[in-house]
């Protein structure tokens, strides 16, 4: 009998709500660590179910977040239970802490720790962090503290990445530190040779993306006309999803200051930029401490070229 999920919780997410989910045949559940191509992946499995760039609603209700707490359980249970169209669920949950159904496909989005971590920065000045508070229940008087009145400055990049690289924490609790994006991506590459697991990288992405979503067809067991392949590709482009950013930013309870800057960059090589030899030469040994060798060269080929 395989192991019981491990249970992840954090103010806005608990794994719990995957146990009692009632899975169905083809379902695809997108599983990635935060800003590291997760909306991507969405949009790209949106692409192939419809094989048209006109979604019929906007990407966060054809496939939710089925464990952030914002938005109440059964209201994503039943959501999902009345789509008639192959399901692709969301989450930042690894594949220990979800059920693997035989009858579902994960994918896991692997981006280089560096680029996600300089993102992932970003994304946290453009969140509205009083309303995510009110949402997740947070008492009135606590939201109206002077953190609110008078906000601390913004660390500078390098010293909070230096910070983010020698952060040690537990990576079931912190799984957006180093080493919680190690234990999401470790445990995904153990998982790589199993029928029903697909490991996507960011850069590949990036490189090839019309390749990169017929991969994924041929994986899923998806046929698309040949003429039709052109405007899939486009509206999976970052310049198409940027430009609509209103109907394809992961925002369906309104906490983002800006859902154009959810898409700010997505390009790769901004993480190690901004570090000096030195404090690269540190991300890699504690790499080498969290993360198997095999694993890290697949991860970090794009530094040798």
């Amino acid at each position: 009998m395989p192991d019981a999920p491990i249970r992840y919780q954090s103010a806005d997410e608990d794994s719990a709500r995957w146990l009692e989910f009632p899975f169905r045949e083809g379902d695809i559940v997108i599983s990635t660590r935060s800003k590291s191509g997760t909306t991507w992946m969405q949009m790209i499995c949106a692409l192939l179910v419809f094989q048209t760039p006109d979604l019929p609603a906007p990407l966060s209700t054809l496939s939710p977040w089925l464990d952030w707490l914002i938005v109440p359980r059964d209201e994503v249970y039943d959501r999902l239970a009345a789509q008639q169209h192959r399901r692709f669920i969301k989450t930042h949950t690894p594949l220990d802490g979800v059920p693997i159904d035989p009858r579902a496909t994960y994918i896991v989005v692997a981006r280089h720790p560096l680029d996600m971590a300089v993102s992932l920065y970003h994304q946290g000045q453009n969140l509205d962090r009083k309303r995510i508070r009110a949402l997740a229940g947070e008492p009135e008087q606590e939201m109206s503290s002077d953190r609110d009145e008078a906000p601390r400055p913004v660390r500078p990049l390098d010293e909070w990445l230096r910070a983010w690289i020698e952060n040690d924490a537990d990576p079931r609790a912190e799984l957006d530190s180093l080493p919680g994006v190690m234990w999401h991506l470790a445990d995904a590459w153990a998982r790589r040779e199993s029928g029903n697991v697909v490991l996507v990288h960011y850069d590949d992405l990036t490189a090839d993306l019309e390749g990169e979503m017929r991969r994924l067809a041929d994986r899923l067991g998806f046929s698309v006309a040949e003429e039709t392949w052109p405007a899939l590709v486009k509206a999976a482009s970052f310049e198409h999803m940027r430009a609509n950013a209103e109907h394809l930013a992961p925002d369906p309870a309104g906490i983002m200051k800006s859902r154009s800057a959810f898409f700010r960059q997505g390009t790769s090589g901004s993480g190690q930029a901004v570090l000096s030899a030195d404090d690269r030469a540190r991300y890699r040994a504690r790499t080498e401490e969290l993360a198997p060798a095999e694993m890290l060269d697949w991860l970090h080929r794009a530094e040798r070229r």
